[in-house]
């Protein structure tokens, strides 16, 4: 039995999909049997139960023998850090509680830096606070962690969805619109961790995962304007722009704060991969592309 947190998401959707697809036994940790009707129709078994809840989570993973973790964002949190960490903490309780011999961890790029990398710190505690437990608990010594270091999301593109068709303009706070960097779409962070848990690993791990190759806003831009039929500019903006626009859409002052931290940790080379190391890091590219997952634009 896998249990799957966040089922309903776009990594968490996949992962379950995956598994039930190969026949596994899936328990899906959802809100309301509304949400997880669709994936109950296809075998999955519903837990109710909510993140910020710690005895949900515990009653989620008792009897499962793998997991999927993650720590879905609110991007109207007032202390996005201290939520996640929250989160993370609860993870910990229930897994000293119900050790599971295996669990996938969404993780992050730059999740190996302590500080300066906005929301990505959740991950650096995540990571820190699992490796710990399996160090110090003797319930879990047996637990082996896949953490999957995922890139910039694609789809963080298509929250410019409406400039790039209103007005040909897809807005690169900051600069670097020519910079190509490592990202990655959703489809393969959920693969690639359905395909961890299937392997059950023998030890713990890091996989840095990235796309079939590296882009910049511009290559966003260019694979825009083949979408839309119109003229796509990947343009610079000043950064002091990005947490004005950011609440315009409805985040709060803290996680646009921590954006825009995190989109200046990027550019000064923070947000990185630390790079393959024999038994403990190996990197993965995925298949999706840039392209494909702004064909959702055509929507």
């Amino acid at each position: 039995m896998f249990t799957i947190f966040g089922a309903t998401g776009n990594t968490g959707s996949v992962v379950a999909n995956a598994l039930l697809a190969r026949g596994e036994k899936v328990r899906v940790v959802v809100r309301s049997r509304e949400k997880g009707a669709a994936l109950a129709a296809k075998g999955a078994e519903i837990a109710l139960g909510d993140v910020l809840d710690g005895a949900s989570v515990a009653a989620a993973l008792e009897g499962a023998e793998g997991a999927y973790l993650l720590m879905p964002p609110d991007p109207t949190s007032k202390d996005f850090v201290g939520r996640g960490r929250a989160i993370v903490d609860h993870y910990l309780a229930a897994l000293a509680k119900h050790p599971v011999r295996h669990a996938a961890v969404l993780s992050s790029v730059g999740a190996q830096v302590p500080a300066g990398t906005g929301p990505i710190v959740i991950t650096h505690y995540a990571e820190q606070a699992f490796a710990k437990l399996a160090e110090s608990a003797a319930a879990v010594k047996d637990t082996r962690f896949t953490f999957v270091r995922a890139a910039y999301f694609m789809e963080n593109l298509l929250g410019y969805a409406h400039p790039m068709k209103a007005d040909g303009l897809l807005p690169v706070f900051g600069g670097g619109e020519g910079h190509a960097f490592p990202m990655v779409a959703t489809a393969d962070i959920g693969r690639t961790a359905a395909e961890a848990l299937l392997a059950r690993p023998a030890a713990s791990s890091i996989v840095e995962l990235s796309g079939p190759r590296e882009y910049s806003f511009a290559d966003g831009a260019a694979e825009a304007t083949k979408l839309l039929g119109r003229e796509v500019v990947a343009r610079a903006l000043p950064i002091e722009g990005l947490v004005p626009t950011l609440t315009g859409l409805g985040m709060s002052e803290n996680v646009a704060g921590l954006f825009r931290e995190m989109t200046e940790g990027l550019g000064k080379g923070l947000v990185r991969f630390e790079g393959p190391s024999e038994g403990r890091r190996r990197a993965l590219r995925g298949t999706v592309t840039l392209g494909e997952v702004l064909g959702a634009m055509r929507g």
